[in-house]
């Protein structure tokens, strides 16, 4: 990682993060642990789409999604009965909605490349509630 990549997501994880971060708590209805591993996305001549491919690839599909699942006590009590963390990750390679989420002892885990079909958000935010609905 260069340094107009580390400078870009110091800016990022310092003025951007902590709103996500707690749209995303709010969303989910408790303070839960968000792990975001930095250097997976940071792309080597990317820096300057981090801010806005961040929050269209992971954070906005999240929010939507778990909004969705916390829309009724029901829903709330099994999110938290079920989530422990969230991982945010770029390690795999995945580019395709339909395999960047994954639900497993108690972990969400968002693996996608951070810059690549970033218009897709509706696809993973459905894909990340069709997911949790189908493992709480």
């Amino acid at each position: 990682m260069g340094l107009k990549e580390r400078r870009a997501i110091s800016d990022f994880q310092n003025n951007k993060f902590p709103d996500l971060e707690k749209e995303v708590r709010e969303a989910a209805g408790m303070d839960v642990p968000i792990e975001v591993d930095w250097v997976s996305l940071a792309i080597e001549g990317a820096a300057h789409h981090y801010e806005e491919s961040f929050p269209e690839m992971y954070f906005k599909p999240l929010v939507a999604a778990l909004k969705s699942i916390t829309a009724d006590e029901m829903g709330l009590n099994a999110l938290k009965g079920s989530l422990k963390k969230i991982v945010i990750q770029n390690k795999a390679g995945i580019s395709y909605s339909g395999k960047f989420a994954t639900f497993s002892d108690g972990i969400l885990t968002l693996d996608h490349k951070p810059t690549t079909n970033l218009q897709q958000a509706k696809d993973r935010e459905d894909v990340l509630r069709v997911l949790l609905e189908d493992n709480l």
